[in-house]
């Protein structure tokens, strides 16, 4: 199959840039915290609140989603395993972020606007201090 990525907040006004990424808006609310990419969830714990990145998603997953604070994913859709969890709790998410694993690192503090679609990075190197906000 093929995978399409970008969504709604690239053909808005947004447009992506250094500190950007556009995607599809999957669950709403805002959020900021600190990026942290799993690509095993058998060999991951994520701290309560940091911001989950992966590359899909899929029922072996859903006990990160108790401590994730939002969710950014590689592939997906509206009615995909992590959308559809995000949304069941309450987390802001946004799929569709082309090669996200890859662009984000470890640490990197970041808003997720799981409305918009739009996942900015705030810190490069998470070394600032920041209060995690929670918008609904």
């Amino acid at each position: 199959g093929f995978a399409y990525y970008g969504g709604s907040a690239l053909s808005s006004n947004v447009k992506e840039g250094s500190n950007l990424l556009c995607g599809e808006p999957v669950s709403p609310g805002t959020y900021e915290g600190r990026i942290h990419i799993v690509h095993d969830p058998s060999r991951t714990k994520i701290s309560q609140g940091e911001v989950m990145c992966c590359h899909g998603t899929d029922p072996s997953w859903t006990p990160l989603f108790l401590s994730a604070g939002a969710l950014v994913m590689e592939v997906g859709g509206l009615m995909t395993h992590g959308s559809v969890v995000a949304r069941e709790y309450g987390i802001p998410a946004v799929v569709g972020l082309e090669k996200v694993t890859e662009r984000l690192s470890n640490g990197q503090i970041v808003r997720v606007d799981g409305s918009s679609g739009v996942v900015e990075i705030i810190d490069e190197d998470g070394q600032e201090e920041h209060d995690v906000t929670i918008q609904p």
